[in-house]
């Protein structure tokens, strides 16, 4: 291969090309194994705007149109160095930042460690914390913290300390995720309004809210500016806990203060705080100061939110007049499609939902997303219509749809609340054969189909599917074990039900 294929790339040095190859082969699989990506952050917190050029769009396009998130992104691109095309760091950067938008954490994991583990271009402390955040979404927290632990010194920065705190507070390890804070103060990182506003959305996070005060006197005491992003993770910690008065004692120091300029996010922030204790006329208050606010190119984050909260008060005629304003004024992806179907469904507006999900359906025949159409089938299950749910299956699969294992699991649902504890059975087979290692069904329904093998009385079958079980990695072979005592020796449903717990 002549290197013009890779003039816009920049070859690193083969020790630092190795040593990143090694942290992330060894982090996800093991020595001497490659990454096997198996299902769908520093969170991106808008869309971009395609900077691209127009052959990375060819690119892109490529990347984009693979829903199936088990097939290896890295086959495309080798295929596109190997056509002698040019490949640039900054996009796919934002390729990733795309991808992670639309929650194909897997594929965007697999961009940023090829963009390293072949040698093209050297290791950045961006990329660590971004790969970071997508492996604990991908593989699991413990492998976050191997790809740290084996993350060079000189490239463990305040962004790559943030995306571990960041890990940890997603998975409620709060002793870890404090350590942390405590490591990144005896660094020295813990000095700047970035640092405090992580380890304050660190505490908003996990629950903590009481400690926001003390941390923010703290930034006083130390010369650091509490800053909006500050007042904001504040204005949410007091609306998680209903504290109203926290709320609007927060509200008016921003508003008091000069540097601060109040968004939208603010006032929706205010609003859940007063949704969740009841106080409508308040919620629609801040809702409407918040919509005034809701300005620039990229809209769309705003009126998912509006949809979202709208929705919470019950307010359908404002759900949807957001909607027709999203629709005229920003192109629409799946995320939009989701608020307004989920708005409406929590509402039991049918019809409507039904309406939108068609409007969907005509845009995407091409690329059809069993993920819109599951929250129906679940919505139909729920209420006891199943025959509805299974039409909409058979009319996704004819138009190239794959049920996953959410659709097989909500049917199994749906047909336990109707008492068809057969098809609820066959169900479960079905969702657990095309599940992938992450996903795990609740345990009253597994206890029910469980149930009914061992009512059956063909120990064959209970076995056969317990095997499914333990082979996707749904129940250990110690509770396989203890499950088969349990229905063997006679014991009652909710003995099995209590062995699932302890799973």
């Amino acid at each position: 291969m002549s290197m013009p294929v890779f003039k816009t790339m920049k070859l690193v040095p083969l020790s630092v090309k190795t040593l990143h190859h090694r942290i992330i082969r060894n982090t996800v699989m093991g020595p001497q194994r490659q990454p096997l990506i198996r299902s769908y952050s520093t969170t991106p917190t808008g869309r971009t705007k395609k900077p691209w050029t127009d052959a990375m769009n060819v690119l892109y396009n490529r990347i984009l149109s693979l829903a199936d998130q088990r097939i290896a992104i890295s086959l495309f691109l080798n295929q596109w160095v190997l056509e002698g095309q040019p490949v640039n760091k900054n996009q796919l950067r934002e390729f990733i930042k795309e991808l992670r938008f639309h929650k194909r954490y897997a594929h965007a994991l697999e961009i940023s460690t090829w963009m390293t583990d072949n040698g093209y271009f050297e290791l950045a402390s961006q990329d660590v914390a971004i790969q970071l955040d997508l492996i604990s979404k991908v593989h699991g927290i413990e492998q976050a913290q191997k790809l740290f632990n084996n993350t060079p010194r000189h490239l463990k920065v305040l962004k790559v300390y943030s995306a571990l705190l960041n890990c940890y507070a997603k998975a409620k390890l709060v002793e870890k995720a404090e350590s942390v804070v405590q490591e990144m103060k005896s660094l020295g990182f813990a000095n700047t309004s970035l640092a405090y506003n992580v380890i304050l959305n660190f505490y908003y996070q996990t629950g903590n809210p009481e400690k926001l005060d003390s941390l923010m006197q703290e930034m006083e005491q130390n010369g650091i500016g509490c800053d909006k992003f500050a007042h904001s993770i504040q204005l949410s910690a007091y609306a998680s806990v209903s504290d109203i008065v926290g709320i609007e004692k927060t509200l008016a120091r921003m508003k008091s203060d000069p540097s601060i300029f109040l968004d939208w996010t603010s006032y929706s922030a205010a609003a859940k705080g007063y949704i969740k204790v009841g106080l409508v006329d308040k919620a629609l208050e801040m809702l409407e100061k918040s919509e005034r606010l809701v300005t620039g190119k990229r809209k769309g984050t705003a009126y998912d939110s509006l949809i979202t909260l709208y929705a919470a008060t019950g307010k359908t005629n404002e759900v949807l007049r957001i909607w027709e304003l999203y629709k005229k004024n920003e192109k629409v992806y799946k995320e939009a499609y989701t608020s307004i179907i989920t708005s409406l469904l929590k509402l039991d507006d049918f019809e409507n939902a039904e309406k939108i999900f068609e409007e969907w359906e005509f845009q995407n025949h091409s690329c059809y997303d069993i993920h819109i159409p599951n929250f129906l089938i679940d919505a139909y299950s729920r209420k006891g219509f199943v025959e509805k749910a299974e039409t909409l299956i058979d009319r996704a699969v004819s138009k190239g749809g794959e049920p996953n294992a959410k659709t097989w699991y909500h049917m199994a649902a749906g047909y336990l609340q109707k008492g068809q504890t057969l098809k609820a059975v066959e169900a479960m087979k079905k969702a657990v054969v095309v599940s992938g290692r992450m996903w795990k069904p609740s345990n009253e329904i597994l206890a029910n189909c469980l149930g009914y093998l061992e009512v059956e009385g063909d120990l064959g079958k209970l076995v056969n599917f317990m095997d499914l079980l333990r082979d996707n990695d749904i129940i250990s072979l110690d509770i396989q074990e203890r499950l088969l005592n349990h229905i063997k020796n006679a014991k009652s449903s909710s003995n099995v039900l209590g062995a699932l717990n302890n799973n």
